[in-house]
C-alpha cells in the first residue's frame, strides 16, 4: 500500500500547514491543499494562509539520487512569467515537499464546465499568452515536457489573478541548453523513450527524439485545437501499442482536416510548429501575432494576456522582416505514400548488377548467372511479392547460400548455416509473408542472433548494443520486422532513425556527426535506418539516397558514373 502523506508539513523555515484535500496528480507526485495552522495574512506568496503542497515520494522513479529533477527548474525559473513560485522546499519523512502558491481551475476543468466548448476568442487569448509562457520558460534553458489542458491554470477565484494563466508541473521539463556552454542539447533518437501525454505529445516525442522547443508548441497546437473542437481524432484507441496508433494517426492528419471548422490561425499555428527542424529558433511573436484578428477588446477578454502584450510591443519592429519568409514544404499532406529508398556509397569503380520484379521462380537463374560472373548478392529487397537483388564484385565474400522460404525467417535452415560458418548479410520479406535470406563465408561476423517481432525492436537491439553486437540486416514482411545483428561487425557506435516518413532531418544530423547509413528496411507504416560509424575510416565517406516510385534502375547507372554503388534498398513508407 502507498506511504500516506503527512497530516502535517513543516519544511526549510516554512509555517506549519495542515495537509487538507487533494487537488491532482502530477508527472510523479500529488498535490494537496495546505492550510496554515496559525497566521498567514495573504493568499498568494509565502505568507498565504492556503498553498498547494506538492508531495514527491523518495521511492518514486524520479528521486532515486536525491531530490527530483523538478526542484533543480524551479530553483532556476523562481519568478519566471506564468510560472507558479515556489516559496518552501524540503524533506519531510518519506516525501520531498514543495509548497507552492495555490492557483484555481485548470483549463480542463473549464471546457468541462463550459460544457466541453470554448470559443475561438477565449482559446486565441490562450493561445497567445500560452506562447509568451513557454517564451519565457523557453530562455530559461528549458523545455516544458507535457504541454496539455490539465497543466495550464488560472488564479484564484475572486483574486486580481483570476484570469491569469500559469503553467504548472515541470516534472517532465528537461533543458534545451547545456547548462555549462548554452549550446543546444545534441539530436538523439531512442524509439522506446516515451515521455509526455500520449493525446498532447508531439509526434518527435512519441517517437523518442530529444526534447526541444518544437515539442512543446506543437503539443500546445494540440491543446488549443481540444479545446476549440472538444476531441481530437486520435483519441479513444486503446490497444498495448496505442502511443504507436496515435503517432500513425497525427502523421496522417493534415492540418486541413485536423483543424476544419478552426478559424485559419489555428491551422496555420499548427503549419508552422509541425514544420520546425530540432534546433530551430522559434519566431514567438510571428506565432503570437497569427492570432491578432481574433482578439477583442481588453475589457471582454475572459483571459489576460500581459505577456502577450509586452511581446507585442516588441514585434512593431520585427513583423516588417516575416512577411517576405518563404512558406516550407508541408510535412503532413494526409495522403501517406511508399516509395523505394536506395543507398549509394562512393567507392572504388567495380562491377555491380541490379534486377527488380523478379518472380521466385526466375531468381535462381539471375543468382547462378551473377555467381559465374564473379559476383555475390550484397542486398535484397521486397515490393508486392517480386524481389529486388544488387549483386557486386565488392563484397569480400568467399561462398554464399540462399534460401526462399514461406517463412519470415526460417530458423531451423539459418541455424544449419550457422553451424556450417555462414553468416546472414542480407534478408528481405514478402507482403506475402515469405522470405529471401542470404549467408555468406567471408565476412568478419564471429556470432549473431536474430529476431523477428510485430513493431519495431528497439528494446531487444539497445540489449543486444550492450552485448557488443551491432546491427548488420535488416528486413519487413507486411507490418513485422526482422532485424539481424552480428559481433565483429567493423562499427564502433550505431543509432536508429525510425519515423512514419524518411526521415530528412534526422539522416541529415547523423552524417553530420560521421555516421553512415548500413542498413534500411520499412513497413507500409514506417521505415527505419541503422546509421554506424565504421571503426575504420572508408577512403570515400561520400553517401547518397534517393526516394523513387518505381524501382531506380535508371538512377542507378547515373551513380555508377560518379563511382556510387547501391548499398542499401527497401521498399516502405517515405511519405506522409
Amino acid at each position: 500500500m502507498s506511504t500516506p502523506v503527512p497530516e502535517r508539513v513543516r519544511v526549510g523555515n516554512s509555517p506549519e500547514y495542515i495537509t487538507d484535500r487533494k487537488l491532482g496528480k502530477g508527472g510523479f507526485g500529488q498535490v494537496y491543499v495546505g492550510k496554515r495552522v496559525s497566521g498567514g495574512s495573504s493568499r498568494m506568496g509565502p505568507d498565504a494562509y492556503e498553498v498547494a503542497l506538492k508531495f514527491e515520494h523518495r521511492n518514486s522513479k524520479g528521486c532515486n539520487y536525491g531530490p527530483p529533477y523538478e526542484w533543480q527548474v524551479y530553483q532556476t525559473l523562481n519568478g519566471c512569467y506564468g510560472i507558479p513560485s515556489v516559496h518552501y522546499k524540503g524533506r519531510q519523512g518519506d516525501f520531498y515537499i514543495l509548497v507552492m502558491d495555490m492557483l484555481g481551475s485548470s483549463l480542463w476543468d473549464v471546457w468541462n464546465s463550459a460544457g466541453q466548448a470554448m470559443s475561438s476568442h477565449m482559446v486565441a487569448c490562450i493561445a497567445v499568452e500560452a506562447i509568451s509562457i513557454l517564451e519565457k520558460l523557453h530562455s530559461k534553458g528549458f523545455v516544458h515536457g507535457d504541454v496539455k489542458p490539465e497543466n495550464f491554470l488560472l488564479g484564484q477565484p475572486g483574486s486580481p489573478d483570476k484570469k491569469k494563466l500559469f503553467l504548472i508541473d515541470l516534472g517532465l521539463a528537461s533543458r534545451w541548453t547545456e547548462a555549462a556552454s548554452g549550446r543546444h542539447v545534441q539530436y538523439d533518437q531512442r524509439p522506446d523513450n516515451f515521455r509526455g501525454t500520449i493525446r498532447y505529445a508531439s509526434v518527435h516525442a512519441h517517437l523518442g527524439r530529444t526534447g526541444s522547443r518544437r515539442d512543446d508548441l506543437e503539443s500546445l497546437a494540440y491543446t488549443l485545437i481540444f479545446l476549440i473542437k472538444g476531441k481530437l481524432p486520435w483519441q479513444g484507441y486503446q490497444a498495448d501499442n496505442k502511443s504507436f496508433l496515435v503517432c500513425k494517426k497525427k502523421m496522417a492528419t493534415s492540418p486541413e482536416m485536423l483543424c476544419c471548422f478552426c478559424p485559419a490561425p489555428f491551422k496555420h499555428f499548427l503549419e508552422m510548429v509541425t514544420n520546425m527542424k530540432f534546433d530551430e529558433e522559434p519566431n514567438y511573436p510571428k506565432l503570437i501575432s497569427l492570432f491578432d484578428g481574433l482578439i477583442e477588446g481588453p475589457a471582454s477578454r475572459p483571459i489576460r494576456i500581459d505577456g502577450a502584450l509586452k511581446v507585442g510591443k516588441k514585434r512593431g519592429r520585427t513583423l516588417a522582416n516575416l512577411e517576405d519568409e518563404q512558406p516550407k514544404k508541408k510535412v503532413r499532406s494526409g495522403s501517406p505514400a511508399t516509395q523505394w529508398i536506395s543507398v549509394y556509397n562512393g567507392r572504388r569503380p567495380m562491377k555491380q548488377r541490379y534486377h527488380y520484379n523478379v518472380a521466385d521462380s526466375r531468381l535462381h537463374q539471375h543468382i547462378e548467372k551473377g555467381y559465374q560472373d564473379g559476383l555475390y548478392i550484397s542486398c535484397v529487397a521486397s515490393s508486392e511479392n517480386f524481389w529486388a537483388l544488387i549483386m557486386d564484385a565488392g563484397t569480400g565474400f568467399c561462398s554464399q547460400v540462399y534460401e526462399l522460404s514461406q517463412v519470415f525467417l526460417h530458423k531451423e535452415w539459418i541455424m544449419e548455416q550457422w553451424e556450417n560458418n555462414y553468416y546472414i548479410t542480407a534478408i528481405a520479406g514478402a507482403t506475402n509473408g515469405s522470405s529471401l535470406v542470404v549467408m555468406s563465408k567471408g565476412t568478419p561476423y564471429t556470432q549473431q542472433s536474430y529476431k523477428v517481432s510485430e513493431s519495431f525492436p528497439y528494446k531487444w537491439i539497445n540489449k543486444k548494443w550492450r552485448e557488443g553486437f551491432h546491427v548488420t540486416s535488416m528486413a519487413t514482411a507486411g507490418n513485422r520486422w526482422g532485424v539481424v545483428m552480428s559481433r565483429n561487425s567493423g562499427y564502433s557506435t550505431q543509432a536508429v532513425e525510425l519515423d512514419f516518413l524518411y526521415p530528412s532531418e534526422g539522416i541529415h544530423r547523423r552524417w553530420e556527426t560521421g555516421y553512415r547509413i548500413t542498413s534500411t528496411a520499412a513497413t507500409p507504416d514506417q521505415a527505419a535506418f541503422i546509421l554506424s560509424i565504421p571503426k575504420r575510416k572508408p577512403m570515400d565517406e561520400t553517401q547518397e539516397t534517393l526516394r523513387t516510385s518505381a524501382f531506380p534502375s535508371s538512377h542507378v547507372k547515373e551513380k555508377w558514373v560518379k563511382n556510387l554503388y547501391i548499398s542499401s534498398i527497401c521498399y516502405g513508407r517515405s511519405v506522409c
